[in-house]
């Protein structure tokens, strides 16, 4: 990813507090020079000071045969918003985007084993919505079988995180505070969200 160095963010434990919190992310693979792309929910966690990315693909997906063979990236986007140039003191300006985003680049492996798929599978309802652990924990054993032969669960080991917040740094305090004071007052939950994150830099 292109970074400007004023741009860049180095904080691990920030970095990671932004992907748990944008977790619904794109996986991307290439085979022969061609792309394929799915958007998933990953699970993050820390192992042994490795950045490791848990999710599932459905198994009649067939990216999952790309992973283990290939470097893998995934983007964690979002928030954004548009950053018009009235904003700024000078006329001469052109329109821009504030952002955040990661690219957490890795190695695939799949986990064929059934019981690390239902690890994977109960991680990610603990993660998204423990309530409905006792839900899931009461269902028929071989409703749930059914559920884990139609999934293929895999971990991604990252080993190049790179993160990006474009949130004005680069203008004026004026500017800035400009900025965010209209982002503060959209209707846009995403460009209220970049406000935020504007006011903690």
């Amino acid at each position: 990813m292109y970074i400007p160095k004023i741009f860049a963010a180095t904080d691990q434990q920030e970095i990671l507090s932004f992907m748990q919190e944008h977790s619904f992310a794109t996986l991307i693979t290439a085979t022969d020079n061609v792309p394929t792309a799915t958007h998933l929910p990953f699970v993050i966690s820390v192992r042994d000071d490795k950045v490791v990315l848990t999710s599932h693909f459905a198994r009649a997906n067939e990216q999952w045969k790309e992973i283990a063979d290939n470097q893998v990236l995934v983007i964690f986007a979002e928030p954004h918003a548009y950053i018009s140039p009235g904003h700024y003191d000078k006329e001469q300006n052109v329109p821009t985007w504030n952002y955040f985003s990661v690219h957490a680049y890795g190695q695939g492996q799949v986990l064929p084993d059934s019981d690390r798929a239902f690890e994977v599978l109960e991680a990610t309802i603990n993660t998204y919505e423990k309530e409905y652990k006792s839900q899931w924990d009461s269902l028929p054993d071989d409703y749930k079988q059914k559920m884990v032969r139609g999934i293929v669960a895999f971990e991604i080991v990252v080993t190049d995180l790179q993160a990006k917040k474009k949130l004005s740094q680069n203008r004026t305090e004026v500017e800035q505070r400009r900025i965010k004071e209209v982002l503060s007052e959209s209707t846009r939950t995403h460009e209220r969200e970049v406000a935020d994150y504007m006011k903690l830099n």
